[in-house]
């Protein structure tokens, strides 16, 4: 994901297929090229691929574009959290928890006590590896999303990108300042 503030190289779950290939075909397609990230909340996230954004006016209030394309059923992992770098679907309040079928999000979020990873694994009925807390404790994450939104990729390269865009000034409702365009290049191993 190239942006106007540098290079995130994502990985992509081969174990959340239905996120994994609608994402390809979408960068594939050139989809996301020029959109912009449209929403960032320091210590929590990063959000694009509204395509409202891109001939969006300066100022205008985004994130409602892509209803009209087909949700994707939930992909849940235990295994796959919300540590700091990780690729997620927004989604809005369907109560299948179906995601979006374009827009995402890339996690800042902040440390994690353990005190507070025991409230969500009470909360969520869930229980942290302890790799994942250690991932908490030191990376930082957003823990509260686990189980609520599919993860289905991680940050390889670029952490400083996300940290620099989370931190831009962003106007009442959470848009950057500065439109920050991205274009996608899809790459394999």
């Amino acid at each position: 994901i190239t942006t106007d503030s540098g290079i995130i190289i994502v990985k992509l779950y081969d174990s959340t297929p239905l996120h994994r290939d609608n994402f390809v075909k979408l960068g594939k397609e050139g989809f996301y090229d020029s959109l912009m990230f449209h929403r960032e909340i320091p210590e929590f996230m990063i959000q694009g691929g509204d395509p409202m954004s891109k001939n969006a006016p300066d100022g205008s209030m985004l994130g409602m574009g892509g209803g009209d394309m087909t949700r994707i059923p939930a992909e849940f992992k235990p295994s796959l959290i919300h540590k700091k770098g990780a690729l997620a679907a927004a989604r809005d309040g369907n109560p299948q928890k179906a995601s979006s079928a374009c827009q995402f999000y890339l996690v800042q979020g902040k440390k994690v006590s353990d005190a507070e990873l025991n409230m969500m694994e009470q909360s969520k009925g869930i229980k942290y590896t302890p790799a994942q807390r250690n991932a908490y404790k030191t990376m930082g994450g957003t823990p509260f999303l686990d189980m609520e939104y599919t993860v289905f990729g991680e940050t390889e390269s670029g952490i400083e990108v996300i940290e620099k865009i989370a931190t831009v000034s962003r106007d009442g409702n959470n848009r950057p300042g500065g439109n920050i365009r991205m274009k996608m290049e899809i790459m394999t191993k």
